[in-house]
């Protein structure tokens, strides 16, 4: 049954997370809420696993959602979950897009969509941004909770990679490398 209910809630995941795998993040969060499967604090774990994998940041949570929630069936059925509506639909779409692309309610919804995407998009960052940067448990209104490290490593990667010349060419896997080894010297972990 609960490779069933894994299918289900990625498949939900996959047909309305428009956007891409950033914005499965916010269905993701509920589902640590909701679930026993993973935490929040495990999500961004994951977040950040994924971030510096090669492949979607959707895929591999879901993949590893699965896997810790029902072994190698349950990472199948989740990945199966998370992509079955995007195959389905673009099935769908390509057959019938070449006769209505000009039609101003189909480009209408395409344009309709960009808006939604972002917003999905803009509340992953915000919830990435709040896992990362804030201790575990806090919410964005304990001031006190900030995790100071963080922030300051965010502060100087935001520097590094956008104002400062000899590092601003840098591939972004060299920050993550060094942001990785930052953390482990720093003891980031259980702060």
């Amino acid at each position: 049954m609960i490779l069933l209910k894994l299918f289900y809630e990625f498949f939900k995941a996959g047909l309305f997370a428009v956007g891409g795998g950033m914005a499965t993040i916010p269905f993701l969060m509920d589902m640590a809420d909701n679930t026993d499967w993973f935490t929040r604090a495990q999500l961004a774990d994951m977040v950040a696993v994924s971030e510096s994998t090669p492949g979607p940041i959707g895929v591999n949570m879901a993949t590893y959602v699965g896997f810790t929630a029902a072994g190698i069936p349950g990472a199948l059925m989740t990945t199966l979950g998370l992509v079955t509506p995007s195959v389905i639909i673009i099935l769908l779409v390509a057959r019938v897009l070449k006769q209505f692309r000009h039609n101003r309610f189909v480009e209408a919804g395409f344009y309709g969509l960009r808006p939604a995407s972002a917003g999905l998009i803009g509340a992953a960052g915000v919830g990435v941004a709040s896992m990362a940067l804030l201790k575990a448990g806090a919410s964005i209104t304990e001031s006190f909770a900030i995790n100071w490290k963080a922030v300051a490593l965010a502060a100087v990667v935001l520097v590094l990679s956008n104002w400062v010349k000899p590092t601003k060419k840098w591939h972004p896997i060299a920050f993550i490398g060094i942001s990785a080894v930052v953390g482990v010297v720093f003891r980031f972990a259980g702060v």
